[in-house]
C-alpha cells in the first residue's frame, strides 16, 4: 500500500492498532496508546467479518493471527486476498496478530505464514466475492455467471456501461468499515496443524486464472525499513511509561541473599526495586537511568558451585544416562546384517548449543492496571497463546490480557521475546504504570533460550560386493522443547521460573536422523535418546525452538552420512542420491541445483590439489518433505556449496551457494528468493561460527566477540536461487526449509576440497586444522 492508503485505513479504523503498521513512527505510538485500554475475548473465527471487512469506498481490511517475521509474508497475503476479491493490490490492508482483533490461528510457526495462514484468507475472500456478486446480480439484473469483476468494479460481460463498485453495493462512499449486516456469513471452522481454517460458500480461484499471485510485487514492508521509518516494538511509547531492567542471577540456581539499594537510590529517576523470589528488577523514569540503576544495585547471590559439566559437551553426552529413550521403526535385522558385513562405516556427527543471535535483544512494553486489565506489545509469534501464559502469571482471566504483536528485530522459533514480555508484566504490576523492558545483549546471548546440542551416530554395513546392507542410527540430544514452543503457562517464562513457578509444559522430542532414501534389501534400526536438562529452574541453558528446530542438526547428520556412503561406494554424490530417490519432485530440485551449479560429476574428494595451500571443493545436500516431516511443509530443497579452504589456517570460505526449491505454488517469486537467501545466510552463520560456551555455572558467550556470527566478509560471492513453481500443489513452507541442507553441503564441500570430514558444527578454523593434522589427506 502507498502511504496515503495506509493513513486512510488508520483513520477509517477509528483508532484501531494496525498490527503490522507501515505508518510513520509518530502516528503508530498514538494508536497504541488509544488501544491500550481495550481488552476482550478474541473474535469468533466462524464469522466472516472476523477475518475480512470491506469499506464502502471499496478498500479491504484483513485480520490475521499470523505475525510478520521479517520474511515478507504480509505482501504475499495481500496478493492472495486481492487476487480472490479482484481488487487492486493497494486496496488491501492488514491487522496482524492482535489478540483483541484477530482470530487465533495458532501463531506463526513451522514456515506456516503463507502455507497455513493463507488458507482461511483465500476462503473468506472467495466467499466475500461471491456475496458481492449476489448483491450485484440483484442490482444489475443479471445472473452471476454473466458478471465479471476488475479492480473492485462488477460489470456485465460485454456491456461495460452497466457496472457497480463494491463500495456502492455496500451503501455509499463513506470511509467507514462495513459491519455485519450487508456482508457477513458464518464460516465452517476446522483445525489445521499449526493453525485454523475457515471455509464458506465461495470457491477459491483456479491457479491458472491468477493475475496477481505469481508476480514479484515489491515487499510493502521494505521501504519504511530502508528509510528508517518503520515502527518496531522498540519504538513503542505510551503515556506515563517507565523503563525497566532485570538483574540476572550470578549463576544457575542462585538465590537472592541480600540487596543494597543505597547507591542506586542516588541516581536521578530511580523509581523502585522489584524482588520476587530470584527475580530482581529495577524501574526508572528513563532507559539510561534504568541501566545505571541495574549496574549500581548491589545484589548478593548464593548458589551451588557446579551446575554444568566441565568436560567437552559431547564427551558428557556419551557417558550421561538419558532421561528418556525411544526405539524407532525397524526394517529387517540390522544387528545381524552388521555382524555378517564384509566391512563397516561408523561415524558420529555433532551439533553444539546455539542461541538466538537476533540483531537486537528482545523488547516489550506492558501496561498492567490494578484491576488486572493488561495490554502487552512485544515481538511474540504466538500472541494468543501468550495471553494464556501472562494471564496465569498475573492470576487474571485470559480475556483481561491483550497482546499486540509488534515487529521486533527478527527471530525464529521461540526467541525469548515472550520472556521480555513476562519481565515487563511483573515490573508493570509492581509499580502500577506501563513499563518498557529492553534486554541487553548479554541477556539475549547468555540468558536467552538455546537450541540443543545433538549427536547423531551411524553404522553402515557393506557386503562383499560393496552394497549397503544395513544401517543403524543412534541420536543423543537435549530436547528442543525443554521450554515449550507455546507460551501458554507462567512456568514457560524465565521470569515465571525465577519467581518460583514450575515449568510443567516442556516435553521430550526424539530426533530421528535416519536417511530416508530408498535402498533395496536394506536392514535398518534407530534409537533416540533425550538428555536431561542440566537444571530445570531458570537456567541460562534451557533449550527451545530455533529456526528449523531439530531439523537443521538431523539434516546435517543425514546428508553428511549419505555423502560418506557415496564415497565408500566410489560414486558421484549427486548420482548416488538420484539412484536412491523415488519422488520426482525431489529428484527435480536435486537436478536443478546440480545443473545451475555446473556440478562436476565425479566421486569426492578432488584428487588434484593435495599439496596446495588454498584448495576448493563442492558439496551437495538435500532436504525433502520426508526429512521435514515434523512440519509437513510440502517443500523440497537441494543446495550446492562451493568452498575455499586454507589448509594452513583452517579458514573455510563459502564462495557460492546454489539452492533449488520446490514449495508448490509460488505467490511472490522475488519475495521467495529473499526468504531463501536469508535462510541460507542464517544457516551459513550457524554452520561456520556459532556455538554457546559455558563454564560450571554460567554461559560465557555473552556478546558478538564470544558468540561470533557471520559478517559481511563471510558472505558468499554468489547466491543462486532456482525456483520450481508447482501451481498444482498448495504453497509450502519456505522460511525454515532452506536452512537444513546448508551445513552438510558445506561439510561435504570441505571433504571434497581437503579429503577430511568436518563432523562437528561449527566448522571453525581450529577444528579444520585439527582434522587435517589427524587424518591423512586422500
Amino acid at each position: 500500500m502507498n502511504s496515503v492508503s495506509r493513513r486512510g485505513f488508520i483513520k477509517g479504523a477509528g483508532g484501531l492498532m494496525i498490527g503490522f503498521a507501515l505508518a510513520d513512527a509518530t502516528v503508530v505510538p498514538q494508536l497504541l496508546a488509544q488501544s491500550s485500554m481495550t481488552t476482550a475475548p478474541g473474535p469468533d473465527p466462524s464469522r466472516l467479518d472476523s477475518w475480512l471487512r470491506i469499506r464502502t469506498d471499496g478498500t479491504v481490511h484483513v485480520f490475521t493471527g499470523k505475525h510478520e517475521t521479517g520474511t515478507g509474508i504480509i505482501t504475499a497475503l495481500q496478493q492472495i486476498v486481492a487476487e480472490e476479491l479482484d481488487v487492486p493490490f493497494e486496496a488491501v490492508g492488514f491487522t496482524m496478530a492482535d489478540t483483541a482483533l484477530c482470530p487465533n490461528q495458532g501463531g506463526t510457526t513451522a514456515s506456516d505464514g503463507v502455507r497455513v495462514g493463507s488458507q482461511p484468507l483465500r476462503n473468506v475472500a472467495a466467499t466475500a466475492r461471491l456475496m458481492l456478486l449476489e448483491l450485484a446480480s440483484k442490482r444489475l439484473g443479471a445472473p452471476i455467471d454473466q458478471l465479471q469483476v476488475k479492480d473492485g468494479i462488477v460489470s456485465i460481460k460485454g456491456d461495460g456501461s452497466r457496472s457497480v463498485s463494491y463500495g456502492a453495493l455496500l451503501g455509499g462512499a463513506s470511509n467507514r468499515v462495513v459491519q455485519t449486516r450487508k456482508l457477513n456469513e458464518m464460516m465452517r471452522v476446522s483445525p489445521l496443524r499449526y493453525g485454523v481454517n475457515a471455509e464458506g460458500r465461495g470457491k477459491p480461484k483456479d491457479p491458472s486464472t491468477f493475475t496477481l499471485v505469481g508476480k514479484s510485487i515489491p515487499r510493502v514492508d521494505l521501504p519504511p525499513k530502508i528509510l528508517g521509518q518503520f515502527t518496531y516494538v522498540t519504538d513503542v511509547r505510551i503515556p506515563g511509561m517507565l523503563h525497566g531492567r532485570v538483574i540476572r542471577p550470578a549463576s544457575a540456581a542462585a538465590t537472592v541473599m541480600s540487596i543494597d539499594e543505597s547507591s542506586a537510590k542516588e541516581i536521578p529517576g530511580f523509581v523502585k526495586t522489584v524482588v520476587e523470589g530470584s527475580f530482581v528488577g529495577v524501574v526508572a523514569e528513563t532507559e539510561w537511568a534504568a541501566i545505571r540503576v541495574s549496574r549500581e544495585l548491589k545484589v548478593t547471590w548464593d548458589g551451588p558451585d557446579k551446575m554444568f559439566p566441565t568436560e567437552d559437551i559431547f564427551t558428557y553426552m556419551r557417558s550421561a544416562t538419558p532421561k528418556a529413550t525411544r526405539v524407532g521403526e525397524k526394517k529387517g535385522d540390522a544387528a545381524a546384517a552388521l555382524l555378517s558385513a564384509a566391512r563397516k562405516l561408523e561415524v558420529t556427527y555433532e551439533w553444539g548449543f546455539q542461541c538466538h543471535s537476533t540483531m537486537d535483544p528482545g523488547c516489550a512494553v506492558a501496561d498492567v492496571h490494578p484491576d488486572g486489565v493488561s495490554t502487552i506489545w512485544c515481538g511474540a509469534f504466538k500472541p494468543h497463546q501468550l495471553t494464556m501464559g501472562l494471564a496465569e502469571l498475573l492470576r487474571v482471566p485470559e480475556d483481561q490480557v491483550r497482546v499486540i504483536s509488534t515487529p521486533d528485530s527478527g527471530g525464529y522459533g521461540r526467541s525469548c521475546f515472550e520472556d521480555t514480555a513476562a519481565d515487563a508484566v511483573l515490573l508493570s504490576r509492581a509499580v502500577g504504570k506501563p513499563v518498557r523492558v529492553q534486554w541487553m545483549r548479554s541477556d539475549m546471548t547468555a540468558w536467552g533460550g538455546k537450541s540443543p546440542a545433538v549427536m547423531m551416530g551411524f553404522v553402515a554395513g557393506f557386503d562383499a560386493k560393496g552394497k549397503v546392507t544395513a544401517v543403524q542410527h543412534t541420536s543423543r540430544a537435549f530436547s528442543t522443547n525443554d521450554v515449550n514452543r507455546l507460551p501458554e503457562s507462567a512456568g514457560n517464562f524465565l521470569a515465571g521460573q525465577l519467581i518460583g513457578i514450575e515449568n510443567t509444559t516442556g516435553f521430550d522430542r526424539f530426533l530421528n536422523a535416519m536417511p530416508e532414501y530408498e535402498f533395496p534389501f536394506l536392514h535398518t534400526s534407530s534409537i533416540a535418546h533425550v538428555m536431561a536438562p542440566f537444571y530445570t529452574h531458570g537456567s541460562p541453558m534451557r533449550t527451545m525452538h530455533i529456526r528449523l528446530p531439530g531439523g537443521i542438526s538431523t539434516t546435517f547428520g543425514k546428508e553428511s552420512f549419505m555423502d560418506e556412503l557415496a564415497e565408500a561406494m566410489g560414486a558421484d554424490p549427486v548420482e548416488f542420491r538420484m539412484q536412491h530417490l523415488i519422488n520426482e519432485r525431489v529428484k527435480a530440485v536435486l537436478s536443478a541445483a546440480a545443473e545451475r551449479a555446473g556440478w562436476d560429476r565425479r566421486p569426492s574428494p578432488k584428487r588434484t590439489q593435495s599439496t596446495a595451500e588454498i584448495v576448493t571443493g563442492r558439496g551437495v545436500a538435500l532436504a525433502a518433505q520426508t526429512q521435514q516431516d515434523s512440519f509437513n511443509s510440502q517443500s523440497h530443497v537441494a543446495t550446492v556449496a562451493e568452498v575455499e579452504v586454507n589448509r594452513r589456517t583452517g579458514v573455510v570460505h563459502v564462495k557460492r551457494l546454489v539452492c533449488a526449491m520446490d514449495c508448490g505454488l509460488i505467490v511472490n517469486p522475488d519475495g521467495l528468493r529473499g526468504t531463501i537467501s536469508g535462510s541460507l545466510l542464517f544457516s551459513l552463520s550457524r554452520s561456520l561460527k556459532e556455538e554457546v560456551t559455558f563454564d560450571q555455572n554460567k554461559v560465557t558467550s555473552v556478546d558478538w566477540i564470544s558468540y561470533p556470527v557471520a559478517r559481511v566478509s563471510d558472505m558468499p560471492e554468489s547466491v543462486d536461487i532456482v525456483l520450481l513453481n508447482r501451481p498444482e500443489f498448495p504453497s509450502g513452507g519456505a522460511g525454515e526449509e532452506p536452512t537444513g541442507p546448508t551445513a552438510p553441503a558445506i561439510a561435504n564441500a570441505i571433504f571434497d576440497a581437503t579429503g577430511v570430514r568436518a563432523r562437528r558444527v561449527p566448522f571453525t578454523p581450529a577444528r579444520i586444522t585439527e582434522a587435517l593434522a589427524n587424518q591423512p589427506v586422500v
